[in-house]
């Protein structure tokens, strides 16, 4: 691998830095004026030199690195610790399976409506037991997040999650008026429940994700924690045995 030192003078006047081995090119300066090993100025060209023949695979991650922005956590160790003492929790981790459950069980009677035309009476009730469940978790939700992060609904943290589960919502209830007030025909009005149940796959996906995520965040915040027990009680250790020495 090609060699660069960098030689930097602590004068008010100048910095110089010196290329080995790569092509040092000045911004602003022809580059044929730039010898291999040469030393110059840079606030000749007003600018640092800038290394041309650097490996091109190299340059993009770095450059990636540099400009991406560390990744904010979905909880700060106090919205941790509430969330951990909540029941609204373990209410959230009720539902949310449940809901999935009937979803699971009312997509069969509506496919089997929709391809058979017969268990029409049987599909609307599992739509509307899906959509209750949802009025449900969403009601407790805002409570959580109420809890939590001391906000109703919105959050930045699921703050697209809150997006998707208002859009689910919409549908479902649209489906209801559709239903009370006999808008468009059986089949229309399922096709309606439709949509919301595939709006309401891409939803859970999204919280199963952030649920991912704050499991790893949870492993290293155990992590974290139990290296720093371990440095603690290292360093008791040793001080124990110099007092002891002594």
């Amino acid at each position: 691998m090609k060699s660069l030192k960098s030689l930097s003078n602590s004068t008010a006047s100048h910095t110089s830095c010196e290329c080995e081995g790569a092509s040092a090119v000045e911004l602003g300066a022809p580059s044929h004026q730039v010898k291999k090993g040469e030393i110059f100025s840079a606030d000749q060209a007003g600018v640092d030199c800038v290394l041309s023949n650097l490996p091109v695979s190299l340059t993009p991650s770095v450059a990636a690195q540099r400009s991406k922005p560390p990744r904010r956590p979905l909880y700060t160790p106090e919205q941790r610790a509430r969330r951990d003492a909540t029941p609204w929790t373990m209410v959230q981790a009720i539902l949310a399976p449940l809901q999935f459950l009937v979803f699971l069980i009312s997509l069969a009677l509506v496919a089997n409506y929709l391809i058979t035309g017969n268990g029409y009476e049987a599909a609307t009730i599992s739509i509307l037991a899906k959509t209750f469940l949802l009025y449900t978790i969403m009601i407790t939700g805002s409570i959580w997040e109420k809890v939590v992060f001391d906000e109703w609904l919105f959050v930045e943290a699921f703050f697209w999650e809150d997006v998707f589960s208002m859009l689910v919502l919409a549908l479902q209830t649209l489906y209801v008026v559709a239903l009370l007030k006999g808008w468009w025909t059986p089949q229309q009005q399922v096709y309606i429940a439709v949509a919301a149940y595939g709006t309401y796959l891409i939803n859970a996906a999204q919280f199963l994700w952030k649920l991912r995520m704050a499991r790893l965040e949870g492993r290293k915040v155990d992590i974290d924690n139990g290296n720093r027990q371990t440095a603690a009680s290292t360093a008791s250790t040793s001080s124990r045995l110099v007092r002891n020495q002594s």
